[in-house]
């Protein structure tokens, strides 16, 4: 799959970066991926249940090619001051401290464990539009990235659904965050107006076309400073986790995702630990609000869609507790604005993104007036950005 590139100016900008840090610009190929937003089904996915993302046009891009010898060099837009980072090919098992270059190596070391073969050196240059802590995936959209690069310079035909379970295997065993396929789902999976419907435990998806007639996703970044969320987000696992394994003593299920609200409210017994039952119900209502905002969605009942982002974002503050003052100001300030139907957070969240729901002719005076609010509150600015739902990770035609 490969999409022709309209931004041609800031592909000829990289051309010429990477002639300056690498040499030459023969047989050099491009590749982009992009970020995603989840419409709805925030914490559902490594509970077994339903999520609805959608890809989005800012993302990551690529220029890669391959080398002779067994040398893999590296370069990022977005971290200058790195270098170029270097290692041979022997070496990409070993993870280094703190860097971006795990990404890379995460990716290679599970293509190579799941028996596909890389040989050879190969140099990349990367440069990411996504906010870092933005809760927008910019490391699923690297590791798709690294993905279909690697697929495309050693020509392995990896199935798209294994690249995506690869870039997952990456985040967990090799960067150590125990997330669910969300996030490289819905960027190795997205089409252009299109969201996915995705059962996280059987993988199978509807792509359902993004009909908003005369509304927009308005994407709201805190622009929190960057807060360690991988902890919360693994202590948040757990707790799902154990309450699982509680309700299993009585109860024959593989997964949260399975109940209904009914079944979980009539057995919460089974947990006996109110911080539990909360994380659990969280995970329950969100999944089957989710069922319910899909059916909503393709109905264009717009309205009811809002509702349920709202009561999603209300679930995520009171039984996930997963927002925090910034996401909760931005959300909760949007929800009262004219013109919106709704507005949640989205990500894995502790800062990172909000999004909303709002009538295309309120949007600027939507911006201006939460984002007064927010800077009131909080003390520093936030960032509105309207979003596009575009393509998922490929390699780009280039004229």
């Amino acid at each position: 799959m490969s999409v022709v590139v309209e931004n041609s100016t800031i592909l000829s900008a990289l051309t010429e970066r990477f002639n300056h840090v690498f040499g030459g610009t023969a047989d050099l190929e491009y590749f982009f991926s992009p970020g995603r937003i989840n419409l709805i089904g925030e914490h559902t996915d490594y509970n077994g249940g339903y999520v609805f993302p959608a890809s989005i046009t800012i993302g990551t891009t690529g220029l890669a090619r391959l080398r002779a010898d067994q040398k893999i060099k590296l370069y990022s837009e977005n971290f200058p001051e790195a270098g170029v980072i270097e290692f041979d090919l022997a070496d990409s098992h070993h993870k280094d401290g703190e860097s971006w270059a795990n990404y890379v190596k995460g990716m290679m070391t599970m293509l190579q464990n799941a028996g596909y073969t890389i040989d050879r050196g190969f140099e990349l240059l990367i440069k990411g539009e996504i906010p870092t802590a933005s809760g927008l995936s910019s490391s699923a959209s690297l590791e798709l990235l690294v993905g279909v690069v690697l697929d495309d310079l050693f020509k392995l035909n990896v199935p798209r659904l294994e690249l995506v379970q690869l870039g997952q295997k990456t985040e967990n065993d090799f960067i150590g965050v125990n997330s669910g396929i969300l996030d490289q789902f819905a960027i190795g999976f997205g089409e252009v107006k299109k969201a996915i419907l995705l059962d996280c435990n059987t993988l199978k998806y509807e792509m359902v076309p993004v009909e908003l007639r005369d509304y927009d996703i308005v994407i709201m970044n805190t622009n929190k400073p960057r807060a360690l969320t991988e902890s919360k987000y693994n202590e948040r696992f757990a707790e799902t986790r154990e309450a699982l394994k509680r309700m299993q003593t009585k109860l024959n299920i593989q997964s949260l995702g399975e109940l209904s609200n009914e079944d979980f409210d009539a057995n919460t017994a089974l947990i006996g630990d109110e911080t539990l039952i909360k994380r659990a119900r969280h995970a329950v209502y969100e999944n089957n609000r989710t069922k319910v905002a899909q059916k909503a969605f393709v109905a264009g009942n717009l309205t009811k869609f809002g509702e349920l982002l709202n009561a999603s974002h209300a679930s995520l503050k009171n039984d996930y507790e997963v927002t925090g003052l910034e996401l909760d100001t931005l959300a909760e300030t949007a929800q009262k604005q004219p013109g919106v139907l709704g507005a949640r957070m989205t990500g894995a969240g502790f800062g990172g993104c909000a999004i909303a729901l709002v009538a295309h002719d309120n949007v600027p005076s939507f911006e201006k007036a939460v984002g007064e609010t927010y800077e009131k509150v909080v003390g520093y600015p936030a960032s509105f950005y309207v979003a596009q739902i575009g393509s998922g990770s490929t390699k780009l035609d280039v004229e």
